[in-house]
């Protein structure tokens, strides 16, 4: 593989940094997670957004969360088509293997697959309707939320809201995959919606009853 380069130097030193400290502090326990396996309580299931740490929101430790990313932290519905699916193959794995008991759909503020789901359903992304885009082919998996919040004139309320749609169109898509059902309905299994503001740092919490996300 020629294309492939050395980790660039400011990595390097982060890590060696972290190995000197976190880890040398730590050294028990990473052994032990290496040798006992991983035993999380709860799976997350987030945007790959760079600016959602997921860990540090919740403080978590290595070992306490199965961690899936994908762009709008998005579920797509259960389908056995023979291709690829890393989110449900994910899903699969931390419901039938793993045995969690939560199951969180993380969504956030300021979301750019959310942005673009948003100007491709208005018609102002020609790029992402195109057959060639991965991501406007994922973000097809929003568009029916997208009537819910098409008539709000505000840009970003507008955003907001169906950045919240997007937790809960995941949501609704986990129940239609049978072991995710069956693992509710004996109550084996949780789910939660969150969303969290970026910028404040606050935390919503969907509400099933009432249909809102209301603060932690």
């Amino acid at each position: 593989m020629q294309h492939v380069k050395p980790l660039p130097g400011y990595l390097v030193q982060r890590y060696h940094g972290w190995k000197a400290t976190a880890y040398q502090e730590n050294r028990g326990w990473y052994r032990r997670l290496a040798t006992e396996g991983q035993r999380p309580r709860a799976m997350v299931i987030s945007c790959c957004d760079s600016r959602v740490h997921v860990t540090s929101i919740f403080g978590a430790d290595s070992g306490e969360f199965f961690i899936h990313r994908n762009i709008a932290n998005l579920v797509p519905p259960y389908e056995l088509d023979g291709d690829h699916h890393g989110t449900s193959a994910t899903v699969e794995y931390a419901v039938t293997v793993l045995k969690v008991a939560h199951l969180i759909v993380l969504g956030h503020s300021q979301c750019g697959g959310v942005k673009g789901c948003i100007d491709m359903c208005m018609g102002n992304a020609p790029e992402l309707e195109s057959k060639e885009s991965f991501v406007g082919r994922w973000m097809e998996i929003l568009r029916p939320k997208f009537e819910l919040v098409s008539k709000i004139e505000d840009a970003s309320e507008q955003e907001r809201q169906l950045e919240k749609q997007s937790v809960v169109a995941s949501l609704e898509n986990l129940m239609t995959f049978p072991f995710v059902e069956t693992a509710v309905k004996t109550d084996e299994l949780s789910l939660h919606g969150l969303w969290t503001d970026i910028g404040e740092g606050g935390l919503e919490c969907y509400d099933p009853a009432s249909g809102k996300f209301l603060p932690v």
